[in-house]
C-alpha cells in the first residue's frame, strides 16, 4: 500500500509518499549515507558503511516494500522493509538532514507496515541507536518496544580449509535445491512458526550477493549461514556477514555453529575479506557466549525493538544469528 495523498498538516511539508522506482535507487543510497553519516558526526558523511549497500539488493528482493518520501518532486527520503516469512524487519529508514523533525519519517514507516502485516507478518523488529531518545519515540508510535540489546561482532578471517560438513548452496545441483531449502525451512520453523529464509537464500544466489553455507549432521541439513559479501552488498568487500544463521536445537549446536562459521571464514578468505560479522541478540545469551569465548569481539551495540512486544525467537538456548540493519 502507497500512500499517494500530500500532507496536509498545518506546519508539516507536502509529501507524497509511494513505491520506490528502480530510477532512484542510487539517489536512495546517497540519502541514507548522507543521514547516517550525519547523525554519527562522520567528518565525511558520505563515507557511511564504505562500499557497502543496502538499497539495490533490498529492492531486488521486493520492491513492493520499498518506499520513497517526495517533496515538491524531489526525493528526500525511503524505507526498505523485508519480510522472512512470518516475521519482518524494516529499514534503513532514512531523510535528508534537511527534512528532519518534519514528520517525514513517520509518514514512511506506515505504509512499510502496513505491507508486511498485508503479507502476513506476525512478528516485526528492527535494530536502532540504543541512545537516540528521538528514534525510539518514533518507533513506540507504531507499537514497537525496545528490548535486549543486539551486538554486532567481528573475527578475523583466518586462512581456512571449509569442513567437510558443510556444503554452498551454488554447489548444490539446481535439482535438489528446493529439498535443501525445504530442510533450511524445517530448521527455521523450530524458532519461530512461519519463519523462512528460502527467499532471501534464493535471493542472494541469483543476485550474486554472496552465499549460503549448509552443515549437514546424519544426512539433513543441521544448520545454514546465509551470508552477503562484496562491494555494493550488506557486507562490503572488506567482511563476509553472516545476515542470518542457525543450528537445529535438536543437533549438536556447539559443534554445528563452530562448523558453520569455519565455513564462513573459509569463504572470507577465498573471497579476500578481512572479518566475519555476525549479529547476535543479547536474550539468546546462550549463543552470545559461545561467541565471545571462540574469538568474537563486539564492534557495536544496538538495540532491538519488536512489535508485538515479544520475544519472537529471541530465546536463552537459540543459536540464531540475524542481521536487521
Amino acid at each position: 500500500m502507497t500512500q499517494d495523498a500530500p500532507c496536509v498538516n498545518p506546519g508539516r511539508p507536502s509529501v507524497k509518499v509511494r513505491g520506490l522506482h528502480e530510477s532512484e535507487i542510487e539517489e536512495s543510497d546517497r540519502i541514507m549515507r548522507l543521514a547516517f553519516g550525519t547523525f554519527l558526526g562522520l567528518p565525511d558523511p558520505m563515507q557511511f558503511a564504505g562500499d557497502a549497500g543496502y538499497a539495490r539488493g533490498r529492492w531486488l528482493n521486493c520492491p513492493e516494500t520499498c518506499f520513497a518520501a517526495e517533496l515538491d518532486g524531489q526525493l528526500v527520503g525511503t524505507c526498505f522493509a523485508s519480510r522472512w516469512g512470518s516475521v519482518g524487519y524494516f529499514g534503513p529508514i532514512t531523510t535528508l538532514p534537511s527534512v528532519w523533525d518534519k514528520g517525514i519519517g513517520q509518514r514512511l514507516m506506515a505504509p512499510a507496515i502496513e505491507a508486511l502485516d498485508a503479507r502476513g507478518v506476525r512478528h516485526i523488529g528492527l535494530f536502532t541507536f540504543p541512545h537516540s531518545a528521538k528514534h525510539a519515540v518514533l518507533y513506540e508510535r507504531f507499537g514497537f518496544w525496545p528490548r535486549f540489546l543486539t551486538r554486532i561482532m567481528t573475527r578475523p578471517a583466518r586462512t581456512a580449509v571449509s569442513p567437510p560438513q558443510c556444503v554452498r548452496f551454488s554447489d548444490i545441483p539446481e535439482a535438489e535445491r528446493d529439498t535443501y531449502l525445504a530442510a533450511c525451512r524445517e530448521a527455521t520453523s523450530l524458532l519461530f512458526e512461519g519463519l523462512d529464509l528460502s527467499g532471501d537464500i534464493r535471493h542472494v544466489h541469483k543476485n550474486v550477493l554472496g552465499e549460503t553455507l549448509l552443515v549437514l549432521e546424519k544426512d539433513r541439513v543441521a544448520g545454514f549461514a546465509m551470508c552477503h559479501q562484496g562491494a555494493g552488498t550488506e557486507a562490503g568487500s572488506r567482511a563476509c556477514l553472516v545476515k542470518f544463521a542457525t543450528v537445529r536445537s535438536d543437533s549438536n549446536k556447539h559443534e554445528n555453529l563452530g562448523l558453520l562459521l569455519g565455513a564462513c571464514e573459509a569463504y572470507a578468505s577465498e573471497r579476500g575479506a578481512a572479518v566475519v560479522t555476525v549479529s547476535a541478540n543479547t536474550a539468546c545469551n546462550e549463543v552470545c557466549k559461545y561467541l565471545k569465548s571462540n574469538g568474537f569481539r563486539i564492534e557495536i551495540q544496538g538495540v532491538a525493538m519488536q512489535r508485538p512486544n515479544e520475544p519472537g525467537y529471541y530465546h536463552p538456548e537459540n543459536f540464531v544469528l540475524d542481521d536487521w540493519r
